[in-house]
């Protein structure tokens, strides 16, 4: 514990919830040895939880003062850091200088999150849910078997307009999408995320483009796909989209109103039809027969691998996803969508070696 966090919580309050020593004297010798030392040996990393914008410019700078700085400079594993500050700190360009220097130290960054702080403000810099660090430290040290491969990713809903301040959208959250994007980056690949509107934030380490219609995201995934290994389209892509948009504002009538829609293009239908496709997989959602219609698309597009899900658990924070390929149906148990991505992805990486991987 450093100083500041001793102003908080004294060291016996979590040594009483824990059960466990803490450790907060750098001239602190135990056994013989020195704690800035030894504590960091033998262990598979070394995880700083809540990291304040002062501890992280320490980082940032190796100054190492106490007993923390200190043993995170002698490490000889993995560092991974959990930001947790007030969001006006968190918008600094100085915070952001000192993680981008930290990241290109090696250092694993875990967050923010969005949400309530304990100043009473509400905005990015909350630190991550325990459980979601526990997650990614987890799947840090987990082998890579997407190491040194490019993904694609496609997130989100599409949003095609009528007019200047109507549009059509669906029920996507984006979820499920930046789920599979941060699974693939913890697996070793570089990750590149096309996503359409959402309220969720960015995955760190992963490089990601803004985009709101079908065409735009076509567009997109066009100008990424080339010399790509493995392309997820997990995006809710709008079927149609309005045949001549107006440019003005659509009067209310009581005589009602009658759109003209036309197909959007089918993306990933696109990309595996190309002679030197990528690796590709889809997501579908059903309301009805979800097996049966989702292997028929599965065999209509000539997917490796396609991932479904009930249509009704769009937007909600759990699924129950069915992965259809080759060998027939594998269904996973119900669970949170960052768990259910990790699976998903863990079995795509087996079908990618297998396949054209190996």
């Amino acid at each position: 514990m450093t100083t500041a966090a001793k102003a908080f919580v004294g060291p016996l309050t979590f040594q009483a919830l824990s059960g466990r020593p803490v450790h907060d004297d750098l001239w602190h010798c135990e056994g013989g040895g020195m704690d800035h030392i030894a504590l960091s040996r033998g262990v598979d990393a070394l995880i700083v939880a809540p990291a304040s914008a002062d501890f992280i410019g320490k980082l940032t700078y190796g100054l190492a003062d106490d007993l923390l700085s200190t043993l995170c400079l002698a490490r000889d594993c993995p560092l991974l850091v959990a930001p947790a500050m007030n969001r006006q700190m968190w918008d600094k360009p100085a915070t952001r200088r000192n993680l981008e220097q930290l990241r290109a130290d090696g250092v694993f960054i875990l967050g923010p999150d969005s949400g309530e702080q304990a100043c009473g403000e509400v905005g990015e810099g909350r630190m991550l849910e325990p459980e979601e660090i526990a997650w990614r430290v987890e799947s840090l040290l987990r082998p890579k078997p997407l190491a040194g491969r490019r993904v694609l990713v496609t997130a989100g809903p599409t949003l095609e307009p009528l007019d200047p301040v109507r549009a059509l959208i669906n029920r996507s959250s984006g979820r499920m999408g930046y789920a599979i994007a941060a699974a693939a980056r913890d697996a070793g690949a570089r990750v590149t995320l096309v996503s359409g509107p959402v309220a969720l934030a960015a995955p760190g380490d992963v490089r990601t483009l803004a985009v709101e219609t079908a065409a735009q995201m076509l567009a997109a995934v066009e100008s990424e796909v080339s010399g790509c290994d493995i392309f997820i389209s997990v995006a809710a892509v709008a079927d149609y989209r309005c045949v001549g948009t107006s440019a003005q504002k659509l009067k209310r009538s009581d005589a009602g109103l009658r759109l003209e829609l036309e197909p959007n293009p089918d993306i990933l239908a696109g990309i595996a039809a190309r002679p030197d496709a990528p690796f590709c997989v889809g997501f579908a959602a059903e309301s009805e027969d979800l097996l049966a219609n989702a292997e028929a698309k599965r065999r209509r597009k000539k997917l490796p691998l396609l991932v479904a899900n009930d249509a009704s658990a769009i937007g909600g924070g759990s699924s129950r996803l069915h992965l259809l390929d080759d060998a027939g149906v594998h269904s996973l148990p119900a669970a949170d969508k960052t768990v259910s991505a990790g699976w998903v992805i863990e079995h795509l990486a087996r079908l990618f070696d297998a396949g054209r991987g190996g």
